[in-house]
This record gives C-alpha cells, sequence and structure tokens, in this order.
C-alpha cells in the first residue's frame, strides 16, 4: 500500500512559476540566479541544469518554463521506499508529465501550470493531502 503523504505548492494558492534551465557542464551562472526562494543546481559532465523562479532567467537562456512545484512534507528517512512513486504514479495515470528533484529531507514533483488542477485531483483520489 502506497504512503498517504501531506504536500503543499511552493508560493502557496498562487504558485511561483518555475523554469528548468540549462547550460554547457563548465559555464558560470550568474550569482542573480540563485537569490530565489526555491533552486536547484545539477552540474554533470554533460550540463548544467538550474531549477530557479522563471523571471530570474536571462533573455536566451535554454528553458523550459511554466513549471509549479509541490513540496512533500518530510523529512523521510533514507530507508523508506516508494514516497517517490507514491506520488508519480498517480500523476503518470492521469497523464501528467513531471520534473522531480530531491533533497536530504525531502523531494519535489514540478508540473506544468495548466496541468495543475489534474495533477491535484490525481494527487488528492490517491489519498494525499495538499495544504493550502
Amino acid at each position: 500500500m502506497s504512503p498517504q503523504l501531506t504536500l503543499s505548492l511552493l508560493g502557496g494558492p498562487d504558485p511561483t512559476e518555475f523554469a528548468v534551465a540549462q547550460w554547457p557542464p563548465a559555464a558560470d551562472l550568474p550569482a542573480a540566479l540563485l537569490t530565489g526562494s526555491f533552486f536547484s543546481l545539477t552540474r554533470s559532465e554533460d550540463e548544467l541544469s538550474l531549477v530557479c523562479e522563471a523571471h530570474l532567467l536571462p533573455e536566451g537562456t535554454t528553458h523550459a518554463s511554466g513549471w509549479v512545484a509541490f513540496k512533500l512534507h518530510g523529512p523521510f528517512d533514507f530507508g523508506l521506499t516508494g514516497i517517490l512513486a507514491a506520488v508519480l504514479n498517480p500523476l503518470r495515470d492521469a497523464g501528467v508529465g513531471i520534473f522531480a528533484m530531491s533533497t536530504f529531507d525531502t523531494d519535489y514533483v514540478l508540473v506544468k501550470r495548466e496541468r495543475l488542477t489534474e495533477a491535484q485531483t490525481a494527487l488528492r483520489s490517491a489519498g494525499h493531502r495538499i495544504q493550502v
């Protein structure tokens, strides 16, 4: 049985718009990109990816915008299994695409703003609670 989780939207009832941006792996980012209320930065040998508030991106940046973020209320012990799947599976079944990120304590799942109502319905139908 999947766990029943509590989630909330970053930014509350009028959720913050996020973008997923990409640069070459050795790029130096302007410090202003890291000033928002939430960001996640990942560098690999292939790329540098940043999730940040969409309004912070400079013109011409390769990105996909229009995302809103659900926070799964943790913390979750590393020994627990199925936490992220409990959220992703209902979204998959509803045909809602995602972008997922994890931190030490919890997980974040981004969905496109235009699919937010469907995402909330799917998550509530799976027994999850969405705090407003």
